[in-house]
């Protein structure tokens, strides 16, 4: 009975239902958008391409793993944790005897993966170059089309594709970067793979050309296992297990040694789709970035979207003031009136679920192809779509829209009938606000308790409201003590969230509070701001749903905007003040090679090559910097606070306070750590630093980074000298892409790479910040849609169009006032304390200009999104609406 009247309720008032429509279907497609990001980082496919002709491939362990015992009321608990680390990790070759003697093994293919970018104009394509041995070409396999394979150190065997691009030959002559020195090599061969090989370039070397390159004596990446004829994948796979004293898993998954295991190594034998994982590290540890990506996205959207729809389904409610009134005085019971508003809410959000998740497929796929354009997740992991993120969408929409619902029905169906029907007839015939405060009094004790107050505000509202101020003030002092941008920046956008949802709350309490301070300016402007001031006075609650997306969107666009500028301001502004250097050599290519910085030592340079890199200390990550120690205090001053950087070898290490702070560091300390390819390291703390923002968390000695890094090229090079830059440019003119700056310039250039980082953030919330602009003009319109009656009064009473006009222009910009006041405010105050936490001072950054345009982007949505609707209620003759039936 309740569902059908609920059906035919939807049916006739569509128009009504449109605005909540529209929020829940942008909140559906936003929320299945994530979800498939999400779905991507759990379930996505990495393809193997290198390893395709492989069945089985034996593989460093690629994680630093730690097990815990508690013992506790006689249980014993065993926890397992795995933490990836940042470079790829190396095998020992004496592990290929192993391997040639199991049963079932036709050949073993030792693999070496290791940089070589080609020096071309053309350029790769935007794939990634890789250096391998010409004996490994068979795991994938390439074959010969032309030419010969490489047999001296200064032969070269290139990829087909690679060669159409650049327009190469056998004969030719191709410069290649690599780990070393650049080379001139000569191309004796090109070669095609048999399967695609879509996503990187290939160049073959010869082995012990390889091997030099390569720079792991006595290691590989990895062995290739192939089945002698009539033995199985799985098979193969179960026979390397047992013969590396593995345990028996599921074949098509990875296995790892143990830390003890034969050999003093680890290892793991992979096949099927768990060889893309091996081959594409990158692709591996972008599933840990899109989860998380994924995972704060929707939820952010997820919660925006129930404070917007909430206000929707409030004004929703008001504008059915008068007919749930009539249902309440012929009987009907406050739980009816809330099934009816619930039912009606899951059929709107149902539709609006379905069409949204329709919508949010291509949305996801579109965000997928920006984040690989931006660089935030390679294309190796293809993207996943599965039928989970639409169904979570759906469901989630359809309870978001009946939990509005309910929180929206609840002060109309707990009032009695007569007072229903009395507030009807106030807010009927008040015009323009001139009878809206009135309020009867009829009713009992009990039901006095939930009226409003002369606010708009329940106890009950008011209360939540303050408990959730409370736990938004909470959020932000916990905000200012946390120091890492991980712990921080999900706290940062949380805060803004909960503060927007107490202005929702205590929204009609700040409408009456802003009315008192505008009052003054405002009736000034004429009969028009009168009327405006006592629409705004006396219809608080509905002028409150028009504030909290505007609040929303002002405070979060600030936030968003300004987070990464704070944070980068004072890292540069850490970089400059610690460079002490007369020039910074950088390089356009993948790095400054060692031998340029030993060809500026030759002319007595005081020189600091710097080589970056990601450590592990227990399961914690920490980005750390390999530094030259020779002179170092001559090109480099990281603000020691304590011991000295004198002592810094490749058996000790510099760290910052911060680190300190945390691992519980001083100078004479013992750090144990695990280096980038899972080599563990246990140094020697001899200093401490300030600058830890500017120059990284941990500091140590330059040759111990670099023999534990894929890219062992310095990212930078600092050079103390009496000579001049073109003296110096002179000097490193036989290495290409590099080039000689001043320290500012150098500066601007890792700027320039913070601002490409900062994109990702932009687009994951730039969708958001879309929903919640929609989201503000839907609730304006359907503000201004529902004054239609009291637009007719006012023509009859003798304004004029133009002054009906005006009192909605004044009234939006007075909306736009506060809005932009209490998310200013907000935004500031989780800025402030996300400043002090990062930086250690309360000077977040915030571009004035960028501010303005943001809040006159907010003020030019709110006057379009008023104007229009009430242009569009003026154009029907005011006798006719005034006599027409409600």
């Amino acid at each position: 009975m309740m569902l059908r009247y609920a059906l035919r309720s939807v049916r006739a008032r569509k128009a009504g239902f449109l605005g909540a429509f529209l929020s829940l279907m942008c909140a559906a497609a936003l929320i299945t958008a994530c979800g498939t990001l999400l779905d991507t980082g759990l379930r996505g496919t990495i393809r193997t391409e290198r390893y395709a002709a492989s069945p089985v491939v034996v593989s460093a362990d690629q994680y630093v793993r730690r097990t815990t015992v508690k013992h506790k009321k006689g249980k014993t608990k065993v926890k397992h944790k795995a933490k990836p680390i940042a470079e790829r990790a190396w095998l020992p070759e004496s592990l290929e005897t192993t391997l040639a003697r199991t049963p079932g093994v036709a050949r073993v293919i030792p693999e070496l993966t290791f940089l070589a970018q080609p020096l071309t104009p053309a350029g790769t394509g935007g794939r990634t170059a890789y250096g391998h041995s010409w004996d490994s070409a068979a795991l994938t396999p390439y074959r010969l089309v032309t030419g010969s394979t490489p047999r001296a150190a200064s032969d070269l065997v290139i990829d087909r594709d690679f060669a159409l691009r650049a327009r190469l030959r056998p004969g030719d002559r191709l410069t290649v970067q690599s780990t070393q020195a650049p080379r001139v090599y000569r191309i004796t061969g090109i070669a095609a793979p048999t399967t695609p090989v879509d996503h990187q370039t290939s160049l073959f070397f010869s082995a012990g050309e390889a091997r030099r390159l390569a720079a792991h004596p006595g290691q590989v990446t990895a062995f290739g296992v192939l089945p002698a004829k009539g033995t199985s994948a799985d098979r193969l796979w179960q026979a390397i297990t047992t013969a590396l004293h593995q345990p028996t898993a599921r074949p098509g998954t990875a296995t790892s040694l143990s830390p003890t295991a034969p050999l003093g190594s680890t290892a793991q034998v992979t096949s099927g789709d768990a060889r893309g994982p091996v081959e594409f590290l990158d692709a591996a540890t972008a599933r840990t970035r899109l989860v998380s990506i994924g995972g704060a996205m929707g939820g952010t959207s997820l919660l925006v979207a129930v404070l917007v729809v909430v206000g929707t389904f409030v004004l929703s409610v008001q504008q059915r003031h008068r007919e749930l009134a009539l249902l309440r005085a012929v009987a009907a019971t406050s739980g009816q009136i809330r099934r009816l508003l619930g039912r009606e809410a899951l059929i709107v959000g149902t539709v609006a679920g379905v069409a949204g998740a329709l919508l949010g497929l291509p949305l996801g796929g579109w965000l997928y192809d920006r984040f690989v354009a931006l660089g935030a997740v390679p294309a190796t992991l293809q993207h996943t779509t599965g039928v989970v993120p639409p169904l979570a969408a759906l469901i989630a929409t359809a309870l978001g829209a009946w939990t509005a619902a309910r929180v929206a029905s609840r002060r109309i169906s707990r009032i009695r009938p007569a007072q229903a029907l009395a507030e009807a007839e106030a807010g009927a015939g008040a015009g323009a606000g001139a009878g809206a405060e009135a309020r009867t009094k009829a009713g009992t004790k009990s039901t006095r308790t939930r009226l409003t107050t002369r606010a708009g505000l329940t106890r009950g509202r008011l209360l939540a409201g303050l408990v959730l101020l409370a736990g938004g003030v909470v959020l932000v002092a916990v905000l200012s003590k946390l120091r890492t941008e991980p712990a921080s920046t999900p706290v940062t956008f949380l805060a803004v969230v909960v503060l927007s949802t107490s202005v929702a709350l205590l929204g009609p309490l700040l409408v009456k509070a802003a009315v008192l301070v505008l009052r003054g300016p405002v009736r000034r402007s004429g009969p028009t701001g009168r009327l405006a001031t006592a629409n705004l006075r006396g219809n608080a609650v509905r002028m409150a749903s028009v504030v909290t997306p505007l609040t929303l969107l002002i405070g979060m666009t600030c936030t968003v905007l300004f987070v990464q500028p704070t944070l980068g301001d004072a890292a540069g502004a850490q970089a400059r003040e610690g460079v002490r250097a007369d020039w910074v050599v950088a390089s356009q290519g993948p790095g400054v090679p060692a031998e340029a910085a030993r060809q500026l030592r030759a002319r007595h340079d005081i020189v600091t090559e710097v080589v970056r890199t990601t450590v592990r200390v227990g399961l914690d990550k920490y980005v750390a910097q390999g530094v030259t120690p020779a002179g170092l205090t001559r090109t480099w001053d990281p603000d020691v606070t304590a011991g000295s950087l004198d002592g810094l070898t490749e058996n000790t290490a510099a760290v910052s306070e911060l680190a300190a702070d945390q691992l519980h560091l001083k100078p004479g300390g013992t750090l144990k750590l695990t280096l980038g390819d899972g080599t563990p390291a246990t140094l020697t703390v001899v200093a401490v630093y300030a600058r830890g923002l500017g120059f990284g968390d941990l500091t140590l000695a330059h040759d111990l980074v670099a023999r534990h890094v894929d890219n062992p090229l310095a990212s930078s090079v600092l050079v103390s000298t009496p000579r001049t830059q073109t003296q110096l440019v002179t000097t490193l003119r036989e290495f290409p892409g590099v080039r000689v700056l001043a320290p500012t310039a150098a500066d601007s250039l890792q700027a320039r790479r913070q601002q490409a980082n900062a994109e990702v953030n932009y687009l994951a919330m730039g969708l958001v910040l879309a929903f919640t602009a929609i989201a503000v003009v839907n609730t304006l319109a359907m503000s201004v849609a529902e004054r239609v009656r009291e637009f007719a009064l006012l023509r009859l009473a003798g304004a004029t169009r133009r002054q009906v006009l005006r009192m909605l222009r004044i009234e939006a910009l007075s909306v736009v006032l506060l809005a932009a006041a209490l998310g200013s405010g907000i935004a500031l105050a989780v800025l402030t304390a996300f400043s002090i936490g990062m930086t250690g001072r309360a000077a977040p950054s915030v571009t004035p200009l960028v501010h303005v345009t943001i809040v006159a982007v907010g003020a030019a949505l709110a006057l379009v999104a008023t104007a229009l609707p009430g242009r569009a209620a003026l154009r029907v003759r005011a006798v006719t609406v005034a006599t027409a039936r409600e």
